[in-house]
């Protein structure tokens, strides 16, 4: 299958930049030349996104950055030995061969496994020698259909068990968020460590080019799991009972004889950590469960339960400001009536907009009901996993009857998820086990959280929320002024990270308190999170237009589309800008958010929608053009900022060539 990659995919002995970002944004440009993607910037910012999860640097000076893209039109290998090694991650230092897999989204199997095939060669020390041999494109193109018309299956299970010997048995299950690269040179790299150990060794790879399972009776012999994994395990009561170790899929590649000598440890050990025979919590499928600390599981929690609201808020949200566009404000007072005592055919004498005004608004108001219940089910399923989910909407919706709104929430999700994963440790009678996820867990997990709510903690939280109400609707002038900028920084600082969905989440929390005549600060903070947030990508967007040179074009690609992404309220647009070129692009989009999120406050503007920037006007009132030209200025300061430092700020060392004029 030679056409997955030809010379002029193949790059030798080149200096094309100092970081792995550089790497895969030239590689991408060549795809894209090749025809075999339709746009390098796009295929790239997946590439990254993937790089983002897990480093690719691999021992032995081997990178392989990989992905799926609907930008790629044609399965596709490129190739680079670099003149220069770049660090990818690896624990052994920097890699001087890179392939660059790029699959379609449908990609079918027998690309895929292709694909596979030459992962699992880059772990053969022959093969990678001979591609540190090569001479020319032609001998680089020549090994690699060699290797992909020849290399041997994966390791699997037999057909039958093996016969009973003195040697330790293991199986393992290796799988990466793409399923391509990772997953079957970790499924390599054990087996070969396995043989030079003297082990019985069988592994399963869920991958993308299609997975068979291990036998049941290989499984029944183990005496140990590995799980080199990035994502769940299927079927994963199959190996209930047995000690396992579970680690990310790298550590599979990178640390084979390790795992394996862990797993032979774990059999003699009779505390280690067994598969559970119910389903298991997120904290137990943690890769690093037994060190994390409870800030950093808060952290996750807290995220995961944020993710999980924001498609409430986001949709509740926008029919709320869609129902005040058709029926106008008053509809707040008679969409109940409306709804109760009028259908399409019934119309009230208002017609059929303000009609159609209330569905919308009421259908919005009970999707913004479920914010807090959202939340706190969510984290408390980030710590416990479905059992929690239960216990936490449950001490959400208590923390909402009782008025201690977003902060109760947190602390009723908080509650319950870790009551439920100290439930879920108990070790019960057999005939019990199947009954704790679905009866006993979410039981007992509801009466303790929901318990502590209404008992001890709803009502000092309720008077929190209460004055915190209070604080911000008396504020104005300096003070609103500097919140504002506080957000907006907050917004720009790591592009939709923790502290972006913090302001964000603070924003959207407000949201059901406030109201345009009565309580517009909410409003107003909502209107500086979402402003701040639309700078960055649509700087980025103006700074490549006015001064394309100083750009690669991948990046100029990258501005166009941010055009776009910017006016949507999509923070992450400027994110391919930002893993370029950090400490330029951050620090002036952080300027720029700043200042536009302290002018919304000045300026007093508003939305009652919690998303989609300059299309969602209808739901700022009449004070839309000062939100335009808030955003407008920071827009132009952060552009400013990011041309003024890249024109006098060097990046990268005296030499390095700039992967575009490469390409060219």
């Amino acid at each position: 299958m030679s056409d997955l990659i030809e010379t002029r995919l193949v790059t030798l002995d080149a200096h094309l930049g100092s970081t792995s970002t550089d790497v895969i944004k030239y590689l991408a440009q060549q795809i894209t030349q090749a025809g075999r993607a339709a746009s390098a910037a796009e295929l790239a910012e997946h590439a990254l996104a993937r790089e983002a999860k897990t480093a690719t640097g691999v021992p032995g000076g081997i990178a392989i950055p990989h992905c799926r893209s609907a930008a790629v039109t044609v399965p596709t290998l490129a190739m680079a030995r670099l003149g220069t090694p770049v660090d990818f991650g690896a624990k052994d230092g920097p890699a001087d061969l890179v392939f660059f897999i790029a699959a379609p989204e449908g990609a079918d199997k027998e690309h895929l496994k292709l694909l596979s095939k030459l992962a699992r060669a880059l772990v053969k020390k022959p093969f990678t020698a001979a591609l540190r041999a090569a001479r020319s494109n032609e001998e680089i193109v020549a090994l690699v259909s060699e290797v992909l018309s020849d290399a041997p299956a994966a390791p699997a299970a037999p057909a039958a068990a093996p016969a009973a010997t003195a040697r330790p048995k293991i199986v393992a299950v290796t799988a990466c968020p793409t399923g391509i690269a990772h997953t079957y040179m970790a499924a390599d790299s054990l087996a070969q460590a396995a043989e030079e150990l003297g082990i019985d060794f069988a592994v399963e790879t869920q991958g993308s080019s299609g997975s068979k399972p291990l036998d049941p009776a290989l499984i029944a012999q183990a005496d140990a799991v590995i799980f080199a994994v990035d994502v769940d395990v299927r079927d994963q009561s199959r190996f209930a009972g047995k000690p396992v170790i579970q680690v990310p899929v790298k550590r599979g590649v990178d640390e084979p004889e390790k795992l394996l000598k862990d797993a032979l440890a774990a059999a003699k050990d009779p505390a280690a950590r067994k598969v559970p025979a119910g389903n298991e919590t997120a904290s137990e499928r943690s890769t690093d469960s037994a060190s994390e600390g409870f800030g950093a599981g808060l952290k996750r929690a807290l995220l995961t339960g944020v993710s999980y609201m924001i498609p409430f808020v986001a949709g509740g949200g926008l029919l709320i400001a869609l129902g005040f566009l058709l029926g106008g404000y008053a509809i707040t007072d008679v969409a109940d009536q409306y709804l109760t005592e009028n259908t399409l055919f019934n119309l009230p004498e208002a017609g059929l907009l303000a009609y159609l005004g209330a569905v919308a608004f009421k259908i919005g108001g009970l999707s913004m009901g479920f914010l807090v219940p959202a939340l706190g089910g969510y984290i408390a399923y980030a710590y416990a996993d479905r059992p929690g989910i239960a216990p936490g909407f449950t001490a959400g919706a208590v923390a909402g009857f009782m008025g201690a709104g977003f902060i109760g929430g947190i602390v009723g999700g908080v509650i319950a998820g870790l009551a439920c994963r100290w439930i879920n440790s108990w070790t019960v009678p057999r005939w019990l086990r199947g009954l704790m996820p679905v009866v006993i867990v979410p039981l007992l997990g509801s009466i303790i959280a929901s318990g502590l709510m209404f008992l001890f903690l709803g009502g000092p939280i309720a008077q929190l929320t209460e004055a915190l109400n209070g604080w911000l609707a008396g504020m104005s002038g300096t003070a609103a002024a500097i919140l504002g900028l506080i957000l907006g920084l907050m917004m720009a600082i790591d592009l939709g990270g923790p502290l972006n969905k913090v302001a964000y989440s603070f924003a959207v929390a407000g949201l059901g308190a406030g109201s345009v005549a009565e309580n517009p600060a909410p409003l107003m903070i909502m209107a500086a999170v979402m402003a701040a947030g639309m700078v960055p990508p649509l700087a980025m967007a103006l700074a490549t237009a006015v001064s394309p040179k100083l750009f690669t074009g991948a990046e100029r690609e990258n501005g166009k589309a941010a055009w776009l992404l910017g006016a949507a309220f999509i923070s992450e647009g400027a994110i391919p800008f930002a893993a370029a070129d950090p400490l330029r692009v951050i620090p002036a989009s952080m300027v720029g958010a700043g200042i536009t999120g302290s002018l919304i406050m000045s300026f007093q503007a508003i939305s009652q929608a919690p998303h989609g920037g300059i299309f969602v006007f209808f739901a700022m009132d009449n004070t839309w053009p000062m939100f335009l030209l808030a955003t407008l200025i920071g827009t132009l300061v952060s552009a400013a900022l990011v041309i003024v430092l890249k024109k006098f700020v060097r990046k990268a060392p005296v030499g390095a060539v700039d992967p575009a004029k490469v390409a060219a």
